[in-house]
């Protein structure tokens, strides 16, 4: 059973930074995706940041420049560091992962993010 903890959101003032964990264990093979989705209330789940299957790294617009994801090298955990934060960003942020060449994804349990003075 593959499983995806996340941690390090919260409340943080406008201009401010933080950054998120998520962590996978289990049997993992032939990742295809993982990264970051958020889903603001009364929105859709979109992504934020995500490595995909081709090594390429792909950011929504919206967070171009501010948000950078990266990965600890042999292991299946990426880290989002958000800076620059506005409060359009306020959100619960889930980590996903999508593998075996995308035949089995999973989701965290999703993290709030609240960007507020």
């Amino acid at each position: 059973q593959v499983t995806l903890v996340e941690s390090g959101g919260g409340l943080v003032q406008p201009g401010g930074s933080l950054r998120l964990s998520c962590a996978a264990s289990g049997s993992i093979s032939g990742v295809n995706i993982m990264g970051w989705y958020r889903e603001a209330p009364g929105k859709q789940r979109d992504l934020v940041a995500a490595f995909v299957s081709d090594g390429r790294i792909r950011y929504a617009d919206s967070v171009k420049g501010r948000f950078t994801i990266s990965k600890e090298n042999g292991k299946n955990t990426v880290f989002l560091q958000m800076t620059s934060l506005k409060s359009e960003d306020t959100a619960v942020y889930y980590c996903h992962l999508n593998w075996a060449g995308g035949r089995y994804h999973c989701w965290g349990q999703g993290t709030p993010v609240t960007v507020s003075s």
